[in-house]
């Protein structure tokens, strides 16, 4: 009775195989759908039926196998392949091995993934997007949660992310692109992104008040940067070329002094402040803007003095010189180029211990200002009978009135002279516009972060001495022991 035996063996069609396809981990909670106990004798009842036929076909026609060959091979095939994608275990691959960084080594954040598209039948997971069933179809298996293609979007500009990879920063995916727009560095003089350099590093230089990011090339392929803020010049921007060779930028030149008429105002403020702070310079002492090559030739004829490089731009003479001074300021035509320049020669003869004041032309106001209180205080100190002081005490007390006179000139809404004066530029209520306070902010930060042992650290000492003992008491010390007191 050979049907009987097929019977005991039991049926080899089960009732769910439980199996699903796609890149996941299976499911140990999917619970196959259940059966009742009649549907199950139903199933018994069509086995015997069909082992008993099987069994007659056996008899009468001496077949060797109960079922096709063919049909069995093909069967097991697609059990074993369902039960290898079962196993099939694999997380989305991250890539950060070479992480692009910028700077000084700061890692460039947002790293490359790959979601991986899969099918899983209905009902097996829920969307992390929508929080809505996943029917069957394609979703992704990324961030350790499933979603529909729709669902997963970019968090910049909002749209379903269908790239094979994707950045990440923070929790939040991003397009590749979209990504790059966002957190990659510009260069702010070509607008282009910054390269990486040969190690994979975003490089770049950065101003350390203005925070201006640009490409290094820029230093080197003739940028031109501004001789008054130090930024480099943007492409899409204009700026004047000034007849010794340095560039201005258009914000700078807008408060801009440009010849020795038009300083007088400003020399009259100056003048003032040293009144107010009881340091009135008693003798008519002659100020004279002049061009670079001026100032360094009146430089070279000096005997005595400290000049900070890599630019002298003030200057506190003793000698009786001749100076080419800037009588009538340029204008600017095509390509704004300075034109109609007049120089003329100015005899300085020596009636006291100072026989002039020598300010580079074409700098902001304020910037005139700071170098012609600085150099006011050499006038005052050598007329005032002060010995020889070493650099750093002389250097760094002058450079304390010319940041007294920065501070008092941005806490006050205008100079005490400011009206009068044509270089200056003030919004219609009188005050500063707001790139003129940020650019005399700059300019106390360049005296209070100078790294020269003269300027710098002189500063620093002076300062120090002012605020804990007065400026009367520091300079009554000076003039005594040639030193700050501490």
């Amino acid at each position: 009775m050979g049907w009987l035996s097929k019977i005991f063996k039991g049926s080899n069609h089960n009732i769910s195989e439980g199996h699903y396809y796609g890149d996941c981990v299976q499911d140990a909670n999917y619970n196959a759908p259940s059966t009742s106990g009649e549907a199950f004798l139903e199933q018994e009842n069509e086995d015997i039926d069909r082992a008993i036929a099987l069994s007659l076909l056996e008899d009468n026609h001496n077949a060797k196998n109960v079922f096709d060959i063919e049909i069995q091979l093909k069967e097991d095939e697609q059990l074993a392949k369902a039960l290898q994608e079962s196993l099939s275990v694999e997380s989305p691959p991250q890539y950060g091995n070479g992480i692009p960084r910028y700077g000084s080594g700061i890692p460039y954040q947002g790293n490359a993934y790959h979601p991986y598209p899969v099918h899983f039948p209905m009902g097996f997971r829920s969307c992390a997007g929508c929080n809505t069933e996943i029917g069957q179809g394609k979703f992704l298996n990324c961030l350790n949660a499933f979603w529909h293609p729709e669902c997963f979007r970019c968090h910049a500009c909002g749209l379903p992310i269908s790239d094979y990879e994707f950045s990440m920063n923070g929790n939040y995916p991003y397009h590749k692109s979209c990504y790059k727009e966002r957190y990659h560095p510009k260069c702010e003089v070509c607008k282009l992104f910054i390269p990486t350099n040969p190690a994979g590093l975003i490089e770049y230089r950065a101003h350390p008040f203005w925070i201006q990011k640009y490409c290094p090339s820029h230093e080197h392929d003739g940028t031109p940067r501004c001789c008054s803020c130090e930024r480099m010049e943007p492409q899409d921007t204009g700026y004047v070329a000034l007849n010794d060779g340095r560039k201005l930028c258009l914000e700078c030149l807008d408060s801009a002094i440009m010849d020795t008429k038009h300083c007088q105002p400003l020399y009259l403020d100056i003048q003032e402040f040293y009144e107010r702070l009881n340091m009135k310079v008693e003798q008519f002492v002659p100020l004279l803007l002049v061009e670079r090559q001026a100032l360094n030739e009146a430089r070279d004829g000096e005997k005595n003095g400290h000049y900070h490089m890599p630019e002298t731009r003030g200057l506190c003479l003793s000698e009786e010189q001749t100076i080419s001074t800037v009588s009538k300021q340029p204008r600017f035509g095509a390509g704004n180029l300075a034109m109609g320049m007049i120089t003329e020669p100015y005899k300085l003869t020596r009636r006291c211990e100072v026989t002039a004041i020598l300010i580079l032309y074409g700098l902001p106001r304020l910037l005139t200002g700071s170098i012609l209180a600085h150099e006011m205080m050499h006038a005052w100190m050598r007329l005032k009978g002060f010995q020889t002081l070493s650099q750093d005490v002389e250097e760094g007390i002058c450079q304390v009135l010319a940041h007294m006179w920065l501070d008092s000139e941005l806490t006050s809404t205008s100079g005490s002279n400011m009206a009068s004066s044509s270089a200056s530029r003030t919004t219609e209520n009188g005050t500063r516009s707001q790139f003129e306070r940020k650019l005399g902010d700059f300019f106390k930060h360049q005296i209070e972060s100078d790294t020269s042992p003269v300027y710098g650290d002189g500063f620093r000492a002076g300062q120090q001495a002012v605020q804990k003992y007065g400026l009367v008491r520091t300079l009554d010390h000076v003039r005594m022991t040639g030193k700050f007191p501490y």
